[in-house]
């Protein structure tokens, strides 16, 4: 082989290596995005729950003070 044609052969070599590592490195990256994505959203809905928990919680302690306490709107006379 001329040199010229080993010169070709390792830089084309070189540049398909490089493409395939860069290629996988893109990917892994993307997955990580992607499940970071799942995991802001599932903390998104604990916390959606828990809201949601607190205020059923707040509705029954503001029943259960009514039934004891006279409550008015401050609407005046």
């Amino acid at each position: 082989m001329s040199r010229t044609s080993k010169l070709t052969l390792a830089v084309t070599s070189l540049g398909a290596i490089g493409i395939v590592v860069f290629v996988h490195s893109a990917q892994r990256a993307e997955k990580a995005a992607m499940h970071a994505g799942v995991i802001r959203d599932f903390e998104q809905q604990r916390v959606k729950r828990e809201r949601q928990a607190d205020f059923e919680m707040q509705k029954a302690l503001e029943e259960e003070y009514r039934k004891v306490q006279t409550v008015s709107d401050g609407g005046g006379p």
